[in-house]
């Protein structure tokens, strides 16, 4: 298997991505929660669990979270100043 085949295989798996804008002060905090909190690898993993969440909740669904692990994440998001 050629190196440009493995990429390929490797891109398969990959979901397309999009560029948002926000400012740098508000990437600051979500950078700080990341570094300091955990449970996130990145800023944009971040952001991709806050908004999959923002808009199940828009919609109704649970998200598959229990009460009590919403309510730790609002507390937390709260602290940051994002709520």
């Amino acid at each position: 298997m050629s190196t440009g085949e493995r990429f390929s295989g490797v891109l398969e798996g990959l979901a397309e991505k999009v560029c948002v804008n926000i400012r740098k002060e508000l990437y600051e905090k979500a950078q700080r929660f990341v570094e300091e909190q955990g449970g996130f690898g990145s800023v944009e993993e971040l952001v991709e669990f806050l908004l999959e969440e923002a808009l199940a909740a828009e919609g109704g669904e649970s998200g598959g979270m229990s009460r009590e692990d919403e309510e730790k994440v609002k507390e937390r998001l709260r602290a940051l100043g994002y709520i």
